[in-house]
C-alpha cells in the first residue's frame, strides 16, 4: 500500500535552504520515493490555509517512508531544513 510524506514548509532562508533542495531529492529516490509536488501554484479552496510550499513524497510503503524520513542520510540533512523553514511533516498511508 502506499504511503505519502507530506511537508508544509515555510521557507525563512532561501539560500540556507538550497543545500537541503540539493541533496534531499536523491535521498529520496534512493528510498523508491517519487515526488509528486514539491512547490508549484496552490490555491485553497475551503477553510483556512497558511500555504507557502508544499511537497508530496509517494513512497511504495509506510516502512520505506519511514525509512525515508529516519535514514541517516536524510536525518543529515534534515538540520538544514529546519534552520532555513518553518514547518511540518507528516506521513499519510494510502488507500
Amino acid at each position: 500500500m502506499p504511503a505519502y510524506m507530506i511537508f508544509d514548509i515555510h521557507v525563512t532562508d532561501p539560500e540556507g535552504y538550497q543545500p537541503y533542495r540539493e541533496r534531499a531529492g536523491g535521498i529520496i529516490e534512493s528510498y523508491g520515493g517519487r515526488y509528486l509536488v514539491r512547490g508549484g501554484a496552490h490555491e485553497p479552496v475551503e477553510g483556512e490555509w497558511d500555504l507557502d510550499r508544499i511537497v508530496v513524497v509517494e513512497f511504495p510503503s509506510m516502512e520505506q517512508a519511514r525509512a525515508a524520513y529516519g535514514s541517516p542520510e536524510y536525518q543529515e540533512i534534515a538540520p538544514i531544513r529546519h534552520a532555513a523553514s518553518e514547518g511540518k511533516a507528516v506521513l499519510v498511508e494510502g488507500a
